[in-house]
């Protein structure tokens, strides 16, 4: 059985009957687990070993795991701080803030890795143009420039712990003020004006990035749909102009910005017609049940090994994992982060 275009969650810290017959469906390719799906990290390692049993090959696993604000497994992990701060470093240091970015990159995956989960939604690569509240910290920066080189040094460090990284939110959330998990965002700028925004994007597909999720953000200027239903912009802009080989995941289709474009059936094939590979659905059920029910397309076997590709390299448990030394050094490099006050804009 190949890996389907769905992700979808589950309900709470065990699999449940119901989980386990959506996790059967052929269409169904990955799990994202969210703060509600876990307790401890023991916990957590059952939980990832179960879901990979269920099928072969094993479905997939990813989470958000961002830092600072955005960090689903807390208690049991180390505290990452939001990206911002390693921005505030380069500004004073570059050469320690590259350091640092490589550092939380490493510590972010290895720990997940070492707990059963395949990849992280990370880094958020959008520039900080200080219009957006649901980006904000999240951003490494306001300059592209400086975005491209943190987030190059973080996904290397990502890459050397074994995880795959994914770009978000192309081809870029910063500069809107909407949330797009409420509304849909509108940027009404012409695609030659969004160079510095798909800046990141180029440099990271250069040094190999694996996958990037496309945002539910319209620019109309581009095309009436938004980016994550646009042919235009996912095989014509992504696939064809930046050359990008790797997986496409749509953001999830049942946030705020998608729900214009007709019901989840009509969304999820707008989606897989514009380019995207793996179609997240979340916090809706009765939406996924639907899905498996009407959508008829077959898995395809070019977008499915595209996925096989973002499986994570475990190289050791987590007990052996805090006793190594890359682990002490990152673990010391995140601290020192922490301790120092945040700059206030």
């Amino acid at each position: 059985m190949s890996l389907g275009p769905l992700m979808v969650d589950i309900a709470g810290t065990e699999l449940e009957a119901e989980d386990l017959d959506i996790l059967a469906h052929p269409l169904v390719g990955s799990v994202i687990l969210f703060s509600r799906n876990y307790r401890h990290p023991a916990q957590l390692e059952q939980l990832t070993a179960r879901i990979q049993s269920l099928r072969t090959p094993a479905l997939l696993i990813a989470v958000d795991q961002e830092g600072g604000r955005v960090q689903r497994f807390r208690d049991g992990f180390t505290r990452l701080p939001a990206v911002r701060r390693i921005g505030h470093l380069y500004d004073q240091d570059a050469e320690a803030g590259l350091t640092l970015a490589r550092h939380h990159g490493w510590l972010m995956a290895a720990e997940l890795i070492s707990h059963g989960v395949d990849f992280s939604f990370a880094p958020c690569v959008d520039l900080d143009y200080g219009l957006s509240e649901v980006i904000g910290d999240r951003a490494f920066h306001a300059r592209a420039s400086v975005v491209s080189q943190l987030a190059i040094a973080y996904t290397h460090g990502m890459r050397d712990a074994g995880m795959s990284a994914t770009a978000k939110h192309f081809p870029g959330h910063g500069a809107v003020v909407a949330d797009s998990h409420l509304t849909l965002p509108v940027d009404r700028r012409e695609l030659v004006d969004l160079d510095q925004d798909l800046m990141p994007y180029r440099r990271l597909i250069d040094n190999g990035l694996p996958a990037i999720m496309v945002a539910h953000v319209q620019f109309p200027a581009v095309d009436a749909r938004p980016a994550s239903f646009s042919h235009r912009w996912v095989s014509g802009v992504l696939r064809g102009d930046l050359n990008f080989q790797g997986a496409i995941f749509a953001d999830d289709l049942s946030m705020g910005g998608a729900a214009g474009f007709g019901d989840i059936s009509a969304r999820a094939e707008q989606a897989l017609a514009a380019g995207c590979d793996v179609l997240p659905v979340c916090n809706d059920r009765p939406a996924v049940r639907k899905l498996l029910r009407e959508l008829k397309r077959a898995p395809d076997a070019a977008a499915s090994l595209r996925q096989v590709r973002m499986r994570a390299r475990r190289s050791m448990p987590g007990a052996n994992l805090t006793a190594s030394p890359e682990w002490r050094t990152c673990l010391q490099s995140i601290e020192r982060c922490m301790a120092t006050p945040e700059l206030q804009l």
